[in-house]
């Protein structure tokens, strides 16, 4: 066995390592899902990190068991402010938190540009400000608008308060400034501002600021511009979005532009030859962090060269040459006062520990992640952490020590069993749904043989704790995020007599059902005609969702926000879509085939697929809200390239790029990239050594080129 506890690959048939791939995938996805979109962490770091190595592993070793990644990234713009759409997204990147993930990300770098061990590649290495993306966008020199980052795609528009902020330029400087230029950067608050702000607080008998974070933010995002003046936010420039021509070739130049045209950069930016002196420099920030003057949780590390930035892309929606490397999270002791059990939309039953409020990082915590039941259970002797679920365990009353992972997410990390109260308890974690009565279970994991750590209610519709989640998740930020209709408006409806919305199209009839209703909404505790009319209002402009926010909505299992946009890029339409799931059901058929070779839809995620749409109910729940709403198509890539919205597939040894590389190019041009050749494919780029893809071409009539061909065919975009 290896170190984290699999079979050696050298052991693995091809059925062997499919099974464990599946089994792997579904793993990664239900815990992506629950970290990214619940604040529910199922797996620590560490195991969720070798999970991914080794599914990764797998695929190395087993090519045709590729699938995609998954990031998430923002929030939509608050309603209160006009909207800026970005010309170029303003992207998240992934984290790193230890050295090993640092050396995982400068080989992966490597292997997808094709790069020997000697060859150099030079990174950048900067420390990650802790404060709130802005994007700057100047115009012949002029400073003409100022968005947040929003959702990445949309952001508020914020200008007239930029410019009150005194080291944003209102004109750029220099012979070498664009004609159109977005500077991006962090808008923050020193630590000594920051304290005399709260001191002002206290002083006006007003509510302090969390942190220097939540004060940059809500002192930028004011609707007086005359409050944001008055508050001395700070801006470190260190990106960009649309730049028609760079001042120069390589990241560092871009920024050492910037300084030149008046911005302020961080003089802690430098480049770095190899991963040794990445480390180092993280170290030397990390070692500097107490004294600087301003909050970072870490450092960022960016290719250096632009134009293999541009080589190595995206992934879903974080680029491929950048990463975050985060400092160790903070700790504090506190008491665990109480275990509450929180059912999902999924049916999983998952422990919160109730806490005595403590600070964190200068974050207030009063809740944190108990993962499941097998984690409670997971404490040895000296209050540490074990693997095998036996008791000592932890219980209410426990003195607990607390982490914020990531900085980000709270959970249990340690228990003192020295000051364990002598009535203190052994939790009994219910088999008995809390919600709904019904039986809580634990599947099998076919890849361990052994049952899952997740226990799950079996009452499926009937379940009112279920149907709660599954409408909290149509409305979330990332779903259709509709502005007004939170967590406990969602829980308000749900059981309200007069306005009930037991399912999503009933969020689409609220407004008339309200006119026709004798007691209105807006004679209830908590609402007013004015919140009611913006409330209908902000779900009247989600009627005509983006498809790939509507299909992540739906909350169908393990289709998270990575494979909603697979499928709306693919399908385009939520009717060819459900036409094609739905025709899908019979094996061997063309739409089959074109499911199972959508690159990076595994068989665990089309097995859902077919699993909702095969359910009478939510083809009936379907057909009402889609009375309601009108998904539209994902705005098209590169629409005016040859091979936007073809089926295209690689295969073969390719010579000017790598198989990866080829990928993302055809998916910047539009193109939708499958990983086998069916009756639906329209063109199959062969490289030397080109196998059975070719016979399973000419039996469909595919059109075949090699790579020669294909740069030809996309106007000679060469790799570089």
């Amino acid at each position: 066995m290896t170190d984290d506890g699999f079979p050696p690959l050298d052991q693995l048939t091809p059925r062997k390592a499919k099974l464990e791939h599946k089994a792997l995938a579904a793993e990664i996805a239900a815990a992506d899902l629950a970290y990214f979109q619940e604040d529910r962490p199922i797996l620590e770091d560490a195991v969720y990190d070798a999970r991914k190595r080794r599914l990764l592993a797998l695929e190395e070793a087993f090519p045709a068991l590729r699938s995609a990644a998954s990031v998430q990234v923002g929030a939509r713009p608050a309603a209160r402010f006009a909207k800026i759409r970005h010309r170029v997204p303003m992207l998240s990147l992934g984290n790193a938190f230890a050295d090993e993930d640092v050396g995982d990300f400068v080989q992966r770098v490597r292997s997808f540009l094709g790069r020997k061990a000697q060859d150099e590649i030079v990174f950048t290495a900067e420390p990650k400000i802790d404060g709130l993306s802005l994007s700057l966008r100047y115009e012949n020199g002029q400073l003409v608008s100022a968005a947040t980052r929003g959702d990445g795609e949309e952001g508020e528009d914020v200008t007239q308060n930029a410019r009150t902020v005194a080291e944003i330029p209102q004109a750029l400087s220099g012979e070498d400034v664009p004609e159109v230029i977005e500077v991006r950067g962090e808008i923050y608050l020193g630590h000594r501002d920051f304290a005399e702000i709260n001191t002002r607080q206290r002083e006006k008998g007003l509510a302090e600021f969390a942190n220097p974070r939540n004060a940059a933010a809500g002192s930028l995002r004011q609707l007086d511009a005359s409050i944001t003046a008055s508050r001395p936010l700070r801006f470190f420039a260190y990106a960009w979005g649309e730049m028609p021509v760079p001042p120069a070739a390589t990241q560092f130049g871009v920024v050492e532009a910037f300084r030149r045209w008046g911005f302020r950069t961080n003089t802690l930016m430098v480049r770095c030859a190899d991963l040794a002196e990445m480390l180092a420099h993280y170290r030397l920030i990390e070692s500097q962090r107490a004294s600087l003057g301003y909050d970072i949780d870490g450092v960022v590390y960016k290719v250096d060269e632009l134009a293999l930035q541009l080589r190595l892309g995206f992934v879903a929606r974080a680029p491929r040459w950048a990463i975050a490397h985060k400092f160790p999270a903070e700790l504090a002791t506190t008491v665990l006062e109480k275990i509450e059990i929180q059912v999902g939309r999924t049916g999983a039953l998952s422990p919160v520990a109730r806490l005595r409020p403590v600070t964190v990082g200068g974050v207030v915590v009063t809740n944190a992640t108990l993962h499941n039941e097998d984690y409670i259970r997971g404490f040895d002797s000296k209050g540490e952490r074990i693997r095998s679920g036996e008791p000592p365990d932890i219980r209410e009353g426990d003195t607990v020590t607390v982490k914020r992972a990531g900085d980000v997410i709270p959970r249990v990390e340690a228990v003192d069993l020295a000051r364990r109260p002598a009535d203190a308890k052994p939790y009994l974690f219910p088999t008995a749904c809390p919600a709904c009565g019904s039986h809580a279970t634990r599947e099998l994991n076919p890849r361990t043989g052994k049952e899952d750590a997740v226990r799950r209610c079996t009452g499926g519709l009937i379940c009112p704790a279920q149907a709660v989640e599954r409408l909290k998740h149509f409305v979330s930020r990332d779903a259709l995020d509709i502005d007004g209709l939170g967590d406990r408006q969602i829980e308000f409806f749900h059981t309200d007599p007069e306005l009930p919305v037991k399912e999503p199209a009933d969020i689409f009839t609220l407004a008339r059902r309200d006119a026709a209703n004798l007691k209105k909404l807006k004679d209830k505790d908590g609402f007013g005609a004015q919140s009611v009319a913006k409330l209908f209002a902000a779900i009247d402009d989600r009627r005509a969702p983006p498809l790939n926010r509507f299909i992540f909505g739906l909350g169908i299992r393990h289709i998270g926000e990575t494979n909603a946009r697979l499928l709306a890029r693919h399908y385009g339409s939520f009717a060819q879509l459900r036409q094609a799931v739905m025709a899908a059901e019979q094996p061997g058929s063309p739409e089959r085939q074109e499911l199972d070779a959508i690159d990076g839809v595994g068989p665990t995620v089309v097995e859902a697929l077919l699993e909702f749409f095969a359910e009478a109910h939510n083809q009936e729940m379907l057909d009402r809200l889609l009375a309601e709403v009108t998904p539209q198509p994902l705005e098209a890539v590169a629409s005016t390239s040859p091979v936007a919205g073809k089926i295209v597939v690689f295969t073969g040894a390719l010579e000017q790029m790598t198989r990866d590389e080829a990928k993302a190019m055809a998916e910047r041009l539009g193109a939708k990239v499958a990983g086998s050749v069916s009756s639906k494919t329209d063109l199959l780029v062969a490289g030397p050594g080109a196998g059975s893809k070719l016979k399973d071409a000419a039996r469909h009539g595919v059109e075949v080129i090699d790579e020669a061909g294909w740069f030809t065919l996309v106007g000679g975009q060469a790799a570089g």
